[in-house]
């Protein structure tokens, strides 16, 4: 019954003994064992399962056979030639074979007797029809289809992992050093950090690097950044900012109070800091002053919160400050200047507009002393002529007999800026004279008091001038002028303003551009100068001379309001930006020379060579005016076209505005509506001669003369 039987596998009843497969001691039967039923059939089914080497194929592990009582049976199949070699696949192989002898034998050869073995395993055999087993019954099959042991895959299945592999990501970004990283987002903008920062965590590690931080300028961004992401950069820079501009930030005016401890705290390395139009308590400057000893500019201007305060702790933490700007800081004065002056020995800049104190005879005379300045801005002060004189003599100098001179040090100002200082006089601006010979820049625009005599005397002693502010001074004359363009700094000059000098005129700047090849802005409004000074400007121009690349702005020309200056002059200016001259426009002709019979000179015969076209020539400088409202657009336009080399559409532009400019004074001569009158005139007359000719009488009648040209008489 099948409940009774038991579930071990027992020994074959027909064998005694279990014998090698090539062995000739007894012969193998070939009858079918009996079909097995229920619970057998079902193990042997295992048994098989076991062994089959199609689960390799399959990527499942190899059972090790049925086990129920520690014993293991296996089912085998001989594929070669040989008579049996077991499958040793892996360490259960003793288990599986029970002890049998496994070691293969050759044809023929009698295996030696097994003397211990387990009667419990099971072997399938396929063997011969001979006692000794010469023959095979079996084929061997393909190597390629063979297959192997387990766990071991075939070639099929090499070339099909192989074809199904996909191919490694390279991550380009990935691979890159750090500093490569660095390098690529330090071209970027801020703005465009700012917004790399979202990509992901590691973009936004890297975009608030503090490597990238070093210069935090916000003077072209500070309206379109919010509060939070400036104080996340200034605090991602920390240490590593060097130069902080936070010019009009007007947004952190709340931050200073919550984080401006924490922020100055970061911020030790700073080494230029420019506070300018930024709202911040007295505070946080203090701090930033106190833990900022490497301070080497300092831009403070418009803070009411400045005051002489923080001017003594700039004295006492910044000795290596060379640029310092107060200019209206209203709770600053000279006596707080003095102290940095004393503790500041590099300082070169000093600019200082409406501070008060400049009248203080102590503060001159200790910037005589210390003689480092190179620019001073003493703008809108109550600086006097004693106090100028010192600046610049000392207190008692000695003086020459022979030249009537202070014996002093010269100054070494480079740029002197006293404009708007009602108090000056021809007194105090003549003690420049002989004492600045590197001056470069002379402001001394609205100093109504001086006159042609102080500023001849200072021009005649600056050799190296280049810019000189002149404007509103209604005592100069063109003697001035004149003496300029005859002084040592003609050659130099680049900058002149005379605006509102309405004693000046075309005498004296006609002077002025025939002697100074190097003037490039001059600024000539509500003055007395007329189309005469236009005309010498552009002949000057011209004659700088022409060039394959494009024209560039070379002289700046500021003349609105001036009432001598009419459209004629600007008319002459536009003409003179785009004129080219003959040859310029035409190409080298080629010309072949033939000698004919009966001829002693050869005679000149064009050839049917074309010469390679001549590259395209421009003016090398244009004049860039500013002149009447109403002409300005026309001017502007004529500008770009021949900025960008359309010579062509400039002077297109330039002949139909001077037609409209002469129709216009035509038409303002002769009276409103005269030019209509007489066009309807005209119309009349042809409708009439119409007429005459379709009744037949107009052949023999003389007609009108119709011309398309316009009248050019100005």
């Amino acid at each position: 019954m099948a409940a009774t039987q038991s579930d071990e596998i027992g020994p074959s009843p027909n064998l005694s003994s279990p014998v090698s497969p090539n062995s000739s001691a007894g012969q193998i039967p070939l009858e079918q064992p009996p079909k097995l039923k229920g619970r057998r059939k079902l193990l042997q089914s295992l048994q098989r399962i076991s062994s089959s080497p199609s689960l390799t194929r399959r990527n499942r592990s190899a059972s090790t056979g049925y086990r129920r009582d520690g014993k293991a049976s296996l089912s085998c199949v001989s594929l070669s030639q040989s008579g049996y070699t077991p499958c040793l696949g892996n360490g259960s192989s003793s288990q599986i074979y029970g002890g049998l002898n496994v070691r293969p034998m050759t044809s023929g050869q009698a295996g030696p007797a097994v003397d211990s073995h387990d009667g419990n395993a099971r072997i399938r055999l396929v063997g011969s029809d001979s006692p000794n087993g010469l023959q095979s019954r079996t084929i061997p099959m393909p190597s390629e289809l063979r297959p192997g042991s387990r766990g071991s895959p075939t070639p099929i299945d090499v070339a099909d992992e192989t074809a199904t592999a996909k191919p490694k990501v390279f991550d380009f970004w990935g691979s890159l050093p750090d500093e490569l990283k660095m390098d690529v987002f330090h071209l970027l903008t801020p703005k465009e950090i700012v917004r790399c920062s979202g990509v992901s965590k590691a973009w936004y590690k890297m975009c608030f690097d503090g490597q990238l931080w070093t210069n935090v300028d916000t003077s072209t961004y500070y309206r379109d950044i919010p509060s939070d992401v400036l104080v996340k950069i200034i605090k991602a820079g920390g240490p590593f900012v060097h130069d902080l501009n936070l010019r009009g930030c007007i947004q952190l005016r709340d931050k200073w109070q919550l984080e401006g401890e924490n922020i100055t705290d970061l911020c030790r390395n700073i080494v230029k800091f420019s506070l300018e139009g930024c709202r911040i308590d007295k505070t946080a400057v203090h701090y930033f002053l106190l833990r900022n000893p490497r301070l080497e500019y300092i831009n403070v201007s418009g803070l009411t919160s400045v005051t002489n305060s923080a001017m003594k702790i700039i004295a006492q933490s910044c000795p290596y400050l060379e640029i310092l700007n107060i200019s209206w800081c209203t709770g600053v004065t000279t006596a707080g200047l003095k102290r940095i002056l004393k503790a500041c020995p590099n300082i070169k800049d000093l600019r200082a507009s409406e501070i008060h104190g400049f009248d203080d005879e102590s503060f001159a005379l200790e910037l005589f002393t210390r003689n480092t300045l190179e620019r001073l801005v003493m703008s809108r002060t109550d600086l006097n002529d004693e106090c100028l004189k010192i600046i610049m003599h000392g207190i008692n100098p000695v003086v020459d007999v022979l030249s009537d001179r202070p014996i002093v040090p010269p100054r070494r100002f480079k740029h002197l800026d006293l404009h708007q200082c009602s108090d000056l006089t021809d007194d105090g601006v003549k003690s420049l004279a002989y004492n600045v010979p590197d001056l470069e820049g002379l402001q001394l625009s609205q100093c109504a008091e001086l006159s042609d005599d102080s500023v001849i005397a200072v021009v005649e002693t600056t050799p190296y001038l280049t810019h000189l502010e002149l404007e509103d001074m209604e005592k100069l004359t063109n003697r001035t002028l004149v003496e300029i363009a005859k002084s040592s700094c003609a050659k130099t000059l680049e900058h002149l303003n005379i605006s509102f000098c309405e004693a000046m005129g075309d005498p004296g700047m006609l002077q002025v551009m025939k002697s100074c090849p190097s003037i490039r802005s001059i600024e000539m409004d509500n003055t007395r100068i007329s189309d005469l000074t236009l005309m010498e400007a552009s002949a000057r121009i011209r004659r700088r001379g022409y060039g394959e690349n494009l024209p560039r702005v070379g002289l700046r020309l500021v003349v609105f309001d001036c009432a001598n200056v009419t459209w004629a002059g600007v008319r002459e200016v536009l003409s003179s930006n785009s004129y080219l001259p003959r040859r310029c426009k035409s190409g080298p002709t080629i010309s072949v020379a033939t000698l004919e019979s009966g001829q002693s000179t050869p005679t000149l015969i064009a050839s049917s060579i074309t010469p390679p076209p001549p590259p395209a020539m421009y003016p090398k400088d244009i004049i860039y005016l500013k002149c009447f409202y109403g002409w300005q657009m026309t001017v502007d336009e004529h500008n770009k076209r021949v900025l960008r080399g359309d010579l062509a559409a400039a002077g297109r532009l330039d002949r139909k505005w001077g037609e409209y400019m002469m129709a216009t004074e035509e038409a303002e001569t002769a009276g409103a509506g005269i030019r209509r009158r007489r066009r309807r005139a005209r119309e009349a007359q042809r409708l009439y001669n119409a007429e005459d000719d379709e009744d037949g009488n107009g052949p023999g009648r003389r007609r009108r003369a119709q011309s398309g040209g316009s009248c050019v008489v100005m």
